[in-house]
């Protein structure tokens, strides 16, 4: 269907071509930010993990069921990102360019991920809260679930916001910030995972930083992307220029 779509718009979907060494220049400095951005969080995820694990079984048994129905809810914040990367760039640098209506879409996915990430703390956290014995009926480990509850929530209800403001600044391609960002977020994150699992503050503390890790990512882009020389408040920003497709 794609191939099909590319042909009926004037485009030969079958041509095959060696990549010049600009092109592959442009799709490195595109790629590699992104390349980091998910790295950083997987890297962070899986340092929570590790210290987890030198917390005893049934520490990190409680680690597992709460970081799996973590992912689960996250995702549903993934539209939101999406949304920002399709529309805002027609907004932002598009023929016709609208920088008010850009800061109107993003103000609306602000207001639709602090909704959303309520919803989903709720919800998320009410689940493993009032019915532990859908994971496991081990008393203790339910102990350990109940002990991050606080936290799971906290981090959890900033995250559909925080990837709508990602999402906004990839859309923007600020890959630079972005990249810069989440390096920055998972140093510091690391570090305080190693003070907090050295300092025996146990599974509630790997959590606490995840919060941490979270709500800088959230204020940082939100930082970013209110500033007044940023791209959606800055008229002279366009470093797009219509032209002709070769």
């Amino acid at each position: 269907m794609m191939i099909d779509s590319l042909n009926k718009k004037g485009f030969n979907a079958f041509a095959i071509s060696v990549p010049s060494l600009d092109d592959l220049r442009t799709i490195f400095t595109i790629s590699a930010p992104v390349f980091i951005t998910m790295m950083a969080k997987v890297a962070f995820y899986a340092l929570i993990i590790y210290f987890a694990t030198n917390m005893g079984t049934y520490t990190v048994a409680a680690h597992q069921v709460m970081i799996q129905t973590y992912w689960m809810w996250t995702v549903w914040g993934e539209p939101l990102s999406q949304t920002a990367q399709s529309f805002m760039p027609e907004l932002l640098y598009g023929i016709n360019r609208n920088l008010s209506k850009a800061r109107m879409l993003l103000k609306s996915l602000i207001i639709i991920g602090a909704i959303l990430g309520l919803i989903l703390g709720i919800v998320g956290t009410a689940v493993p809260w009032l019915f532990p014995n859908i994971f496991t009926a081990d008393q203790k480990v339910i102990d350990e679930m109940h002990k991050v509850l606080a936290p799971y929530f906290i981090s959890l209800a900033v995250t559909p916001a925080a990837l709508s403001l990602e999402g906004t600044l990839l859309a923007g391609h600020d890959l630079k910030f972005v990249s810069l960002m989440m390096s920055g977020c998972f140093t510091l994150g690391a570090i305080v995972l190693l003070l907090v699992s050295s300092g025996g503050f146990g599974l509630p503390g790997c959590w606490y930083a995840l919060i941490g890790f979270q709500w800088a990512r959230f204020f940082l882009c939100l930082q970013r992307l209110l500033s007044p020389t940023g791209m959606l408040y800055s008229e002279e920003s366009n470093d797009y220029k219509p032209e002709m497709l070769k």
